[in-house]
């Protein structure tokens, strides 16, 4: 470990306030995460259960709400002929395949190959393994912060979102929180290496997989500057990793980038047009609040004014992270993907989705739950429980629209 204790804190039992006998390495370990892990599966299980129920009464085909919905079909289709699809709509609206980045659906096209299954249910299986594998990497990191209690509740907050339903459907989200998890830790515990290539695999997974990037390479900036202070001209041994790491992080996002843009002859802003055929554009929040303004005039559907809500307790919570001077690379990277989405127009319901990794902005409230009367804890723990699989029930099966 460098010198830098205030970029990455030294683990909970190390500062007096956690409560694990081994810190440097016992967060990793599944034991000490199976708590948090049968909470997790419970939570997301139950969830399936209510949208089984639902679906059978309202005679819906629940693998095809699971599997095969809105985005779950673009991934499958680039998992069984590869890229170029391109739906025509009115003019200035085309959406292409493009858009996707590859590792999920080449992940699935291999599970596929494996196993004997179909698309839709590799895909599943896939996003179901790698929730598991998020919910371990964020349990490790509050573990490693703020001790076991915290790390639990931490995992459980995340499994009980009012949208985390998203996580039991064929979508990247688990993938990509799975990775950005991990990478974080990675640059908690000082592995660099691992850090830039976990944070890569993170820039293929999504568009903004890229703020996995962000947070490596900006901690990595920071912990150059310390150590170099720290000896003068003398250039540690080690200091070789940090830059290896921060030189690997961005390289999946940009190579994704760099594939579209050549393919449609504008290496620079060819993948930046793809998603303007979307409608997705970063515009500093512009038109969110133009669709603000229409909702607080002539009201929505629920989706929409629960979607303001999420939000507008999304920025309460960074705000709150920041104040309580959370690790560096935790701050950049939920700050990035807290940009992305305030400032990003489109698909507006889509927002808690994009949301959905940044599972940071829930230490706050899971600090605050660890120091709180067990009863209060389980109130709050019953009160999310209802809501998430009440608006996850109605997201799959009655709202009918794009997630």
């Amino acid at each position: 470990m460098s010198s830098s204790s205030a970029l990455i804190p030294a683990p909970a039992t190390e500062r007096g306030d956690g409560d694990r006998a081994h810190p440097s390495r016992s967060a990793v370990r599944l034991p000490a995460a199976l708590t948090a892990l049968g909470l997790f599966a419970a939570a997301r299980i139950s969830g399936l259960v209510c949208v089984a129920l639902v679906s059978h009464v309202t005679h819906q085909d629940t693998f095809r709400l699971l599997g095969r919905s809105w985005d779950s079909r673009w991934y499958t289709g680039i998992a069984a002929g590869g890229y170029g699809r391109t739906l025509y709509f009115e003019p200035g609206v085309v959406q292409s395949d493009l858009a996707f980045f590859p590792l999920y659906p080449g992940l699935v096209r291999a599970v596929a190959t494996v196993l004997p299954v179909g698309y839709g249910a590799a895909a599943l299986l896939l996003s179901w393994l790698a929730a598991g594998a998020a919910a371990w990497g964020v349990y490790a990191i509050g573990e490693r912060l703020h001790g076991r209690r915290t790390g639990t509740l931490l995992v459980l907050l995340w499994a009980l979102l009012p949208h985390s339903v998203v996580l039991s459907l064929a979508y990247t989200e688990p993938v990509l929180t799975a990775l950005a998890a991990w990478s974080l830790y990675a640059v908690l515990s000082g592995r660099w290496l691992w850090a830039g290539a976990l944070a890569a695999l993170a820039g293929l997974a999504r568009p903004n997989g890229f703020a996995v990037a962000a947070a490596v390479c900006v901690t990595a900036a920071c912990e150059i500057v310390v150590r170099l202070r720290g000896r003068g001209r003398e250039v540690p041994h080690s200091l070789w990793k940090v830059c290896a790491g921060a030189a690997l992080a961005p390289l999946g996002w940009a190579a994704y980038v760099l594939y579209v843009g050549i393919r449609k002859g504008d290496p620079l802003h060819g993948y930046f047009a793809v998603q303007r055929g979307w409608g997705s554009t970063f515009d500093f929040g512009a038109g969110s609040l133009v669709f603000v303004k229409h909702l607080l005039r002539d009201g929505d559907k629920l989706v929409f004014p629960m979607t303001l809500v999420i939000v507008a307790v999304a920025l309460l919570l960074f705000a709150l992270l920041v104040a309580g001077r959370a690790p560096l690379p935790l701050v950049v990277y939920t700050g990035v993907l807290v940009l992305i989405t305030v400032g990003g127009s489109g698909f507006f319901e889509s927002k808690p989705r994009f949301l959905l990794p940044a599972f940071p902005l829930l230490i706050p409230l899971a600090l605050a739950m660890t120091r709180a009367r067990p009863r209060s804890a389980h109130l709050v723990v019953c009160a999310l429980a209802g809501l998430s699989l009440a608006y996850g029930t109605y997201l799959v099966t009655t709202a009918h629209m794009p997630l």
